[in-house]
């Protein structure tokens, strides 16, 4: 499995204080889970985030973002940033946290 380890690592730093977060190598990359629930990720070098169905439409019209298409479908509800979308630790920070959001809502 490919991975930009450089980001896994940002990733990291950015979930260091939540609990209930570990890890999985998934989708040819590595997930982020919480609670055993993924709410991000990394494939390649492209930031995976799982924004729901409903925040999906939104976040496709973001900078950097297109449908997640691992399997040559997009996946409703997954979103990949480009390397540029998620560049500075607070951008990474904001899509981290959106898929955090998300995954608490699921309750």
């Amino acid at each position: 499995m490919v991975f930009d380890e450089n980001l896994a690592s940002r990733i990291r730093l950015a979930l260091a204080d939540e609990k209930g977060i570990s890890e999985k190598k998934m989708f040819g990359g590595l997930a982020f889970l919480l609670n055993g629930k993924m709410c991000c990720g990394i494939t390649k070098d492209d930031l995976m985030v799982r924004v729901g169905p409903a925040g999906y439409k939104d976040a496709l019209q973001k900078p950097h973002v297109r449908p997640m298409d691992f399997t040559g479908k997009p996946m409703r509800g997954f979103v990949y940033v480009k390397p540029a979308g998620c560049k500075s630790d607070k951008s990474l920070a904001q899509w981290v946290q959106v898929g955090l959001n998300y995954v608490r809502s699921l309750g």
